[in-house]
């Protein structure tokens, strides 16, 4: 398996390396590993110019930056996010990152091999805040279409990697197996949930009528507001 991993901040603490450990058992070899890190990668906030949405998304202003992370996105069969717990969500940079993919929800113009994709959401935190965090980021995989989503949050009562007790990264080891072989046992059997489905034929009878004139032929150009689906084929 293709692997990528997006890091909600440049230093490499208890999230990343859980991530990093969860990648390490999923891919075919080390090279198979591509790693992004916020903000170094995408240091940018979205500054609302609606280009994405209204034209086309070479149009952002910080396309440069998003261009090289969106095709590994695209390459990878499994998408890795960690963010620590910053104030019950995700990091202010993950957050800038997500916003500048707005344009490929479903209700725009989703990447259709996102719909067999699976993803997995990691957080932790010192105390908690873990679900909320990884809720942040489980709403936009939803929302990108992608096929199988897992989430994983962990307490790990300590402020650096160095710091967490031989027990709770024995805990976490197992844990991290099981999603892997979860993953693993998936393959290429990946479907989107029956409600990602029910919401993606409600845009398309959206599209059909007409949103905009860039998600309009974004839509007939697939073919999706015919016959084609995104998950066959």
């Amino acid at each position: 398996m293709k692997v990528i991993t997006v890091n909600g901040q440049n230093h490499k603490g208890s999230t990343y390396h859980i991530g990093r450990m969860l990648a390490e058992r999923l891919a075919d070899a080390p090279q198979e590993i591509e790693e992004v890190f916020l903000p170094r990668d995408m240091p940018e906030f979205c500054c609302g110019c609606t280009k994405c949405f209204m034209e086309n998304e070479t149009k952002c202003p910080h396309y440069k930056y998003l261009q090289p992370i969106t095709e590994k996105l695209d390459a990878a069969d499994v998408m890795i996010f960690t963010s620590p717990v910053y104030v019950y969500h995700v990091t202010g940079s993950m957050k800038a990152f997500l916003d500048h993919f707005g344009y490929r929800w479903i209700v725009h113009r989703p990447e259709g091999a996102m719909f067999s994709k699976q993803a997995v959401c990691i957080s932790t935190a010192a105390g908690g805040g873990m679900r909320s965090t990884c809720k942040d980021l489980k709403h936009s995989m939803f929302f990108w279409g992608v096929g199988n989503v897992y989430s994983y949050g962990e307490a790990v009562h300590a402020i650096a990697w160095e710091e967490v007790t031989e027990k709770m990264r024995g805990k976490i080891e197992k844990n991290v197996d099981r999603l892997a072989a979860k993953i693993t046992a998936r393959g290429d059997r990946v479907h989107p949930s029956v409600k990602t489905k029910a919401f993606f034929y409600i845009m398309r009878q959206v599209h059909k009528r007409g949103l905009n004139e860039a998600d309009s032929v974004y839509w007939k150009e697939k073919g999706w507001t015919g016959s084609v689906r995104p998950w066959k084929g």
